[in-house]
């Protein structure tokens, strides 16, 4: 009986049910709710019927948001697992990290940043940020938060962002199962400042099982139907067998491409000392990394590709890091050409080509325009220009 009077005493005291019932009703300590209908049931008590009717009130709103809230997390896991997965393979970042980081910062995909400006992860302008941007309240008024026209480039970016910044470095270097660790560093590495932050991202990782897609097969997430039927990996290469150098018909760098057979009758090709195979019509990323014994991650990465990216029949494919600078010196915009295909084509690095040309990162150039493909190219070129 004394609890009973101590739990009443508690309910009367939260603030007048008839102005905020829900909220106030939260506030109550649940063991006490447990205690309290406990001893409402085994129990006499006077004023039966009031308390149950409070109960009954303070009770129903928290079932109802952790219903809630469980329906918008299986609707986001359902919604953006295969972006946590693909950022996974090109960035080895836990799938469940990123889809609890997502999840955690925008509310389920509800905030009004993840709604209005597809931001996922609270990522604010910088310095460096030239796209467009979203102005909200945070810390402080007014604050500048970056806009994407998809989720996918959010998740993108949240990849590039940690990738690019030398304080999260250490986290790179832990197994990509290890989210635990991944966790505790991202609040180590000033992430965020809620002394929780590990901790909730945590739960959300083992109430929603999200650990399962760090060892989940890439067939079932990114490769096409008819590749997930496929049980048998074949063998991987392990030797060359370099036959008689034989020099391709190509362009004017036609005597750094050389031709190599691998023992599985998949045809290598060279660049320089880069290596790189042709697309073939029946290839798929899962095919051509088991064919070369290389990570899905890095077939995306050497070729600066992104997570949707799609194989093109006949398209040159790098095998390994390409160069900081090519052959030629200067290449000159043909009709068609993109930033993407010249760095392929030449085998250069597209940051660096960017970088070099004084482009902003995803710029095109225009029919005709010089693209220098080495600094001495550029050197010539001023040369040119100064006599």
């Amino acid at each position: 009986m004394q609890y009973i009077l101590e739990d009443y005493k508690a309910i009367k005291d939260l603030a007048d049910f008839s102005k905020n019932s829900t909220i106030n009703c939260l506030k109550l300590d649940h063991k006490k709710k447990i205690r309290f209908f406990y001893s409402f049931i085994f129990g006499n008590m006077k004023k039966s019927a009031h308390l149950l009717i409070l109960f009954v009130i303070c009770s129903t709103p928290i079932f109802a948001e952790n219903y809630s809230h469980a329906g918008a997390a299986e609707k986001y896991i359902s919604n953006f697992k295969s972006n946590a997965i693909k950022e996974m393979i090109l960035y080895k970042i836990p799938a469940s990290i990123t889809l609890a980081q997502g999840m955690l910062e925008s509310q389920y995909g509800n905030s009004d940043l993840a709604r209005l400006a597809n931001n996922h992860f609270g990522i604010k302008c910088h310095k460096e940020w030239s796209g467009p941007c979203f102005i909200k309240d945070d810390d402080e008024k007014d604050e500048c938060f970056r806009k994407y026209s998809t989720v996918l480039e959010s998740y993108t970016d949240h990849s590039q962002f940690l990738k690019a910044r030398p304080w999260y470095a250490k986290l790179f270097l832990l197994d990509h199962t290890d989210y635990n660790g991944w966790a505790y560093g991202l609040k180590e590495a000033g992430y965020a400042t809620d002394p929780k932050y590990p901790q909730r991202l945590i739960s959300l990782i083992k109430m929603h099982q999200l650990y399962r897609f760090d060892t989940a097969v890439p067939i079932q997430e990114m490769q096409t139907s008819e590749l997930a039927k496929s049980e048998t990996k074949p063998d991987v290469i392990k030797n060359e067998i370099i036959l008689k150098p034989t020099i391709l018909n190509a362009p004017s760098n036609v005597k750094a491409t050389i031709k190599t057979v691998e023992s599985n009758e998949r045809e290598i090709l060279r660049l320089g000392t880069v290596k790189y195979i042709i697309v073939k019509p029946d290839d798929t990323f899962l095919k051509i990394a088991q064919d070369t014994d290389k990570d899905l991650w890095q077939l995306f990465k050497y070729n600066d590709l992104l997570p949707n990216a799609k194989l093109v029949v006949g398209q040159k494919l790098f095998l390994q890091p390409k160069r900081r600078k090519g052959i030629e010196l200067i290449h000159v915009v043909k009709l068609g050409e993109t930033m993407q295909s010249i760095s392929q084509s030449n085998g250069i690095k597209l940051k660096l080509l960017y970088a070099r040309n004084k482009m902003v990162y995803g710029e095109e150039p225009f029919v005709g325009q010089k693209i220098f493909l080495s600094s001495k190219g550029l050197l010539l070129n001023e040369k040119i220009n100064t006599k």
